[in-house]
């Protein structure tokens, strides 16, 4: 493929650049409450280049360590969108057969990272879709990849992995994407209250919770850039000239304003306007969101305290669905990269309805607590993301220290080289 595409290779390797990121618990500690009871409350960063795919999911806190012999770990689902490999053991293992292996037990297998083959047939430019759980919701929403247009076909290859998803547990973990009803936050949470389905159970409120993951597909679908046609390749991949001016798609995929001449102004002719446009827009959204996170944060702990205080599920019930349902939007909007640009007014309609559910559910709490005669309740220090993990009983060194172990004992002796890249 170098050979042939050198300037698309080229500028893939060019991901390799881009190695900042930032410690989004350090950012938001309000998260770590949030998130109390999973993985996601131990390590979030967010996203570097695609060259840093295996490295970072191998070395991040969320994946632990190898499980004892004969235990279940984490799902080898969680490989899915980290690299061209993981289409090769589907069609080895089986889609239940891969998703059923361990983590960890195929770390040893991952021998590259995002490349050609996960967006192109083999060996040329035509885009391909080598996940069955992304040929499924395309399915699922009338949207068969083969039916479609190069500028939907683009994004879809993208959103096989910027997308929302799930691991079904009736089927081995495998990757499911929730779209039975549609692909929005309020019928997504629809079919999951329809499977009476959840991720884990918050340790504090006892809030069975839901989880986003970057579901940017979802928001580009709906968004204005999408209706005229302006794709994820449009913004995020554009046209580049080689030294001989012959023009190629720039696989550096990366954002789209430092590209502003390319990709943004023929629509956008006023750069300081539309700087101006995301930066009020991206604030906010920020603003709502720290509301959101406030006002779920005192919820969960005033649950607690009800639950303390010898509560039952009938009096409770109102409040933990409105805790649930309010977190889910917070999370569809928060987890989705560049919501700001990509879909503001969903990203506000989200949180508004958000602060109306967490609002009504510190109402109907304040009600059980003073029904149970609870006089005060006390809340976490989350001014920082150490006094925040501390308040849900996460030992940072502890884990930290194990992991270092498998990293070196495992990771470092018998893994690919791709899982150290950037470490």
């Amino acid at each position: 493929m170098k050979a042939k595409f050198p300037n698309q290779y080229a500028s893939w390797l060019a991901t390799s650049k881009q190695q900042e990121r930032s410690d989004m618990l350090a950012n938001y500690p309000a998260a770590i409450i949030l998130w109390a009871g999973s993985a996601y409350a131990k390590e979030y960063h967010s996203p570097r280049g695609h060259h840093f795919a295996v490295a970072d999911v191998s070395h991040t806190l969320r994946t632990g360590v190898a499980p004892a012999e004969g235990q279940k770990g984490l799902s080898a689902s969680c490989w899915t969108c980290k690299s061209p490999d993981v289409p090769r053991l589907i069609d080895e293992l089986g889609v239940e057969g891969f998703s059923a292996k361990n983590f960890t037990d195929l770390g040893t297998e991952m021998n590259s990272v995002v490349y050609c083959t996960d967006c192109h047939v083999k060996g040329s430019a035509k885009l391909a879709l080598p996940r069955p759980h992304a040929q499924d919701a395309m399915s699922k929403v009338h949207l068969p990849f083969e039916k479609q247009d190069s500028n939907m076909q683009g994004s879809q290859v993208c959103g096989q992995c910027h997308v929302t998803y799930y691991f079904q547990p009736e089927r081995s973990n495998k990757v499911n994407i929730p779209w039975i009803f549609g692909s929005t936050a309020d019928l997504i949470e629809k079919y999951y209250d329809t499977r009476r389905f959840y991720e884990w159970i918050h340790p504090i409120s006892k809030t069975p919770i839901l989880k986003a993951r970057h579901p940017e597909f979802e928001h580009w679908s709906r968004s204005e850039h999408a209706k005229v046609g302006v794709s994820c390749i449009s913004c995020h991949m554009p046209q580049s000239s080689d030294s001989k001016g012959k023009t190629f798609t720039n696989h550096q995929v990366s954002k789209a304003l430092p590209n502003y001449d390319t990709v943004c102004q023929d629509c956008h002719t006023d750069k300081q306007a539309l700087l101006t446009k995301l930066e009020t827009g991206k604030a906010q959204i920020d603003a709502k969101a720290r509301e959101v996170e406030l006002l779920l944060v005192k919820a969960h702990y005033e649950a607690g305290a009800a639950w303390d205080a010898g509560a039952s599920w009938p009096i409770m019930n109102d409040a933990i669905m409105a805790i649930r349902h309010a977190q889910w939007r917070w999370d569809f909007a928060m987890s989705s990269h560049g919501l700001y640009a990509h879909n503001p007014q969903e990203g506000n309609e989200l949180l508004d309805t958000a602060i109306e559910q967490a609002s009504y559910a510190r109402t109907a709490l304040a009600e059980v607590l003073s029904m149970l005669e609870v006089k005060q309740v006390s809340y976490p220090d989350i001014s920082t993301k150490e006094s925040a993990q501390k308040a849900v009983g996460i030992e940072l060194d502890k884990l930290t220290e194990k992991k270092q172990a498998f990293i070196k004992d495992e990771i470092d002796k018998h893994w690919p080289e791709v899982s150290q890249h950037g470490y």
